[in-house]
């Protein structure tokens, strides 16, 4: 089954009580059982729900994987995945990773024994000489956030390999319309579907899926031990946003080139961050491992002034100055004083998240117009 085909029938079936042909939204906590232990598959509904099920299932098979599991959020399915560690046990992941993670890793998970060493993943010797005994953990971003790095999963599958260790990759930038990581060697795959899956802005939303048999049973334990799940109305709507993922994300990949391209004939423009360059670190693995280079990008502006960037984010009329991303429309951000900014500046600054970087989260209006905004505020 292609994808498209897939991202509107994997998982789902006509009611059968009614016939209707979208998941019914569950809005049930307990389900009558006709016996002691005897039911339909569901008792209640922080263990299983039928319109998260249905979810689950679709975001599995869109990733080409058994296993799925939906979270309240993006960071509830990646602490879902560091509790199957121990204290003592090892993290690897990239130095320019998303300031909710690092603050997670770094906040939570560390006081608990848990070391994490944050490195930049562009070339795979680099992981190598980190790697020990205890090494449990590869926790990949790519295209990461914000720098638009690539990071070469196949590569990471092989060190995780060597050492005995899974490789967990977050997914939600590229989607799997553009990249299927389980294809390519990764254990467990994480998406905020709250970004590119649910697409509308409406919904915070995590997943994790995954083939290995092991790894499941521990993510299924710990979403129903934790509790930390999506409700029955924000499965309903992610399953709605998935139905025209492959839709938008051709207009997200189109309309990022358009502007990419802009951009980095502006004179006010410095660097532009985005993997479909010739010239961008990786884009040679890029080309290998995405089918596409998607919506995301990010610049920094001459003279790296931190006023500069106050003054765009605001003088920009389409694009909407927010966090978050993946969404319809078009939104602008500052890293170093929104995403990230629960990293240190020092840190920051060490990845290239300087004082003047935008993030675009470029959305699937017209291009033109898009264009025409940017030019107005760069002025």
């Amino acid at each position: 089954m292609k994808f498209a085909t897939k991202a509107i029938h994997a998982g789902v079936k006509p009611d059968e009580s009614t016939g209707a042909i979208m998941t019914p939204i569950y809005q049930t906590s307990t389900y009558v059982q006709d016996g002691i232990g005897n039911h339909k598959g569901y008792a209640y509904s922080r263990t299983s729900n039928p319109t998260r099920h249905a979810l689950e299932k679709n975001i599995a098979a869109l990733e080409n994987a058994k296993y799925g599991a939906c979270f309240g959020s993006g960071l509830a399915a990646i602490d879902c995945v560091i509790k199957m560690l121990k204290p003592g046990d090892e993290v690897i992941s990239t130095n320019d990773l998303y300031g909710g993670t690092y603050r997670l890793f770094k906040t939570i998970f560390e006081k608990y024994g848990i070391v994490f060493h944050f490195i930049s993943m562009n070339d795979p010797s680099a992981v190598r000489s980190v790697v020990n005994e205890h090494t449990k953990l590869i926790w990949v971003e790519t295209p990461t956030n914000p720098m638009m790095n690539i990071i070469d999963i196949s590569a990471m599958s092989q060190i995780a390999r060597s050492c005995g260790a899974w490789l967990g990759v977050d997914n939600t930038f590229a989607t799997p319309y553009l990249q299927t990581p389980i294809e390519l060697g990764a254990d467990i795959v994480m998406h905020s579907a709250t970004k590119y899956l649910g697409g509308h802005s409406d919904v915070v939303m995590g997943a994790l899926v995954t083939s290995n048999e092991e790894i499941a049973a521990e993510m299924y334990r710990i979403q129903n031990s934790s509790g930390a799940i999506t409700a029955p109305m924000d499965a309903f709507l992610v399953l709605r946003g998935i139905k025209t993922l492959h839709l938008r994300m051709q207009r997200h990949c189109e309309n990022g080139e358009r502007i990419a391209r802009f951009l980095k004939g502006h004179e006010r423009v410095d660097k532009v961050y985005w993997p479909g360059f010739e010239d961008h670190p990786n884009h040679e693995v890029a080309k290998q491992q995405m089918r596409g280079f998607g919506g995301m990008l990010s610049f920094s502006l001459k003279g790296n002034r931190i006023e500069d960037a106050y003054e765009i984010v605001k003088k920009v009329e389409i694009f909407a100055l927010a966090e978050s991303l993946g969404g319809v429309e078009s939104l602008i951000g500052h890293p170093a004083t929104m995403t990230h900014a629960s990293i240190p500046k020092e840190e920051r600054e060490k990845s290239g998240i300087v004082d003047s970087l935008i993030r675009l989260s470029v959305g699937i209006e017209d291009a033109e117009d898009l264009i025409n905004d940017l030019e107005q505020a760069l002025k």
